[in-house]
């Protein structure tokens, strides 16, 4: 609608509460001794100015506990059966190339023969290559040319 004819409303305005803030009172500064002065180190750099710092002890790695020992035993049992896993996966590969290759070498002999086959069946039932046409025995009547010879 249009500004100029909505209904005038009163217009209740809230005000937000002020929370007054916390009062902080600071702790006491109690001053401490170290259990131990720390040593004082001094480096001189290569350009002439002085580093002066506390010297830090580097944290030291807990020991490494010590392996037990491998026998040799029982590496060479772990690397023989290793060795015979490769060389039974390695049979196995072996033998199922070799029985792909003999279907595929069994799938080219059949197919050359189904095409020799065929070339022969075209020569032997192809139309004859002597000129005299189709001769057919039938009880002993030769029929050559449609035509009956006794």
């Amino acid at each position: 609608m249009h500004p100029d004819h909505t209904p005038q409303q009163a217009v209740e305005v809230h005000r937000p509460t002020l929370i007054s803030p916390p009062i902080v009172h600071p702790a006491p500064v109690v001053p401490m001794q170290p259990g131990t002065v720390p040593t004082v180190a001094s480096i001189v750099l290569p350009d002439g100015r002085v580093v002066t710092g506390y010297a830090i002890d580097a944290a030291r790695p807990e020991p490494v506990t010590a392996k037990p020992a491998v026998s040799r035993v029982a590496v060479n049992v772990a690397l023989g059966g290793v060795g015979f896993l490769a060389v039974c996966g390695g049979l196995l590969l072996l033998t199922s190339f070799i029985a792909a290759l003999t279907a595929f070498i069994t799938q080219l002999i059949i197919l050359a023969a189904v095409i020799f086959g065929g070339w022969i069946a075209v020569q032997g039932l192809g139309p004859s290559s002597h000129k005299g046409g189709t001769t057919v025995n039938i009880r002993r009547a030769v029929i050559k040319r449609n035509h009956f010879h006794g």
